[in-house]
């Protein structure tokens, strides 16, 4: 008879949008379980647990990562403070899935990274979309070259928020404005599929309190390939992925970062949607990747490696220097 797996036993540090949206697909992946919550408020802690089923609410992040039980940590409060929650939880022995962006610069990340490796943790930024089934599908036909060599990326992700400038999104010090917060994606599509770029160009435009607006960024690789990708807080866009290569057409559907269809168009003959009929919001791919890292007892995953989240973020601090935005 075939053993049970290890029940992974979770936290969550902030309790904002994206924690309810993992809450919510937590549950839906088997062996693992809600273990405790924590939020500077508790009202929000209690409401929170209540909803998702966990043992325990706390009203301080200490608290959460010295809890015993806790076998993982998923962190996802506001940019701003990744590095400090997640070196808090790896010191004390936790496996921390920390939201994207991982940090602020490169600075943090490396910081994050020697903490783990310094307490043989298992560290991951939870960018999801590179487990989603679509996007993996996407990675295996271009690898396999479908149709061919790459020649050019369009990718663009754009919605517009309530100006609310007290709001996360839209708050500078917090890591707000478009580029971390959305232009993370494109980026992610350029950097997944083709590496590292020869030269960036990028422009942007600010509001009032110096967040990015807007970001046009096009990276230039050998061959003169180009990568023309977008961030905008000012206008809905499409939020496509588009890779046109030698013999055909692969486009990652709207919105392109999240569960959706791909489009398959060759040169010559019939286009092709695939759906790949997701059933949830599509938090529980990295999640069950995350879980079975912890079973296996390892200390970095081999999809989202530390080479790559320390490329992102590198590549991220040029487009800010480009633009000339700081934190």
């Amino acid at each position: 008879m075939s053993q049970q797996p290890k029940t992974i036993h979770w936290g969550i540090i902030g309790l904002g949008k994206i924690a309810n949206k993992f809450a919510t697909d937590l549950q839906a992946v088997p062996n693992c379980e809600l273990h405790a919550v924590a939020s500077r408020s508790e009202e929000k802690a209690n409401t929170f647990s209540k909803k998702y089923n966990a043992k325990v609410a706390y009203t301080r992040y200490e608290d959460l990562a010295k809890d015993p039980k806790i076998d993982a940590v998923y962190i996802a409060t506001p940019h701003s403070f990744h590095k400090a929650h997640t070196i808090l939880c790896l010191n004390n022995k936790k496996a921390v899935l920390c939201e994207k962006p991982f940090a602020m610069n490169s600075q943090e990340v490396d910081e994050m990274i020697a903490t783990a490796i310094d307490n043989n943790t298992l560290l991951m930024e939870a960018l999801w979309t590179y487990f989603l089934p679509h996007y993996h599908y996407v990675l295996k036909a271009l690898k396999d070259k479908l149709y061919g060599d790459i020649l050019k990326v369009e990718a663009d992700f754009g919605f517009k928020p309530k100006m609310d400038m007290s709001s996360r999104v839209l708050k500078k010090e917090l890591g707000g404005g478009s580029l971390l917060d959305i232009g993370i994606y494109p980026i992610f599509a350029a950097l997944s599929t083709l590496g590292n770029p020869k030269s960036i160009d990028a422009n942007a435009t600010f509001f009032d309190n110096g967040a990015d607006a807007s970001c046009d960024i096009t990276f230039t690789y050998n061959n003169n390939i180009k990568t023309y990708l977008k961030s905008t807080l000012l206008e809905e866009t499409a939020t496509q992925a588009i890779f046109y290569c030698e013999h055909g057409t692969i486009t990652l559907n709207s919105r392109f970062h999240e569960p959706t269809t791909v489009t398959l168009t060759p040169n010559s003959g019939k286009e092709e949607t695939i759906d790949f009929n997701y059933t949830t919001i599509g938090y529980n791919f990295e999640t069950v990747h995350f879980n079975q890292l912890i079973r296996d007892n390892k200390t970095e995953s081999d999809i989202m490696s530390f080479n790559f989240s320390k490329t992102l973020i590198q590549t991220l601090d040029t487009v800010r220097h480009k633009i000339g935005l700081s934190y």
